[in-house]
């Protein structure tokens, strides 16, 4: 068992021309010993944005803090607090951050891909 607080990971800066403004931890992952999922936690600056993207594995975000936008289908969605997000495999998504605060949330993916 692994009792932790998030902000004990290693955090991995990301800002490049594809991806702005974030702070990535591994919560939960192969290093301990988990073989079914990986658990992610991001962290989106004021005007922050992930990469546009999509891949083969399914995907599970909760919202924690801030106030964010999802494209889903050709469209932006806003979301706060309390949402939950099902990202199935091979769909096209982008997250950003569309507040002056921080735009905090989990991501939990399968074992297998690349855990950040």
């Amino acid at each position: 068992m692994k009792i932790s607080k998030y902000s004990e990971a290693q955090p991995k800066m990301i800002d490049n021309d594809i991806a702005k403004g974030i702070t990535a931890r591994v919560v939960m992952g192969k290093e301990d010993g988990s073989d079914n999922f990986c658990m992610r936690i991001f962290k989106l600056s004021k005007d922050g944005y992930t990469p546009r993207h999509s891949h083969d594995w399914e995907h599970g975000i909760f919202i924690f803090s801030g106030k964010g936008a999802i494209f889903n289908k050709g469209k932006w969605v806003i979301v706060e607090p309390g949402y939950s997000v099902f990202i199935p495999g091979n769909e096209d998504h982008q997250i950003k951050n569309i507040n002056d605060e921080p735009l905090i949330f989990t991501c939990t993916i399968p074992s297998g891909p690349p855990e950040l």
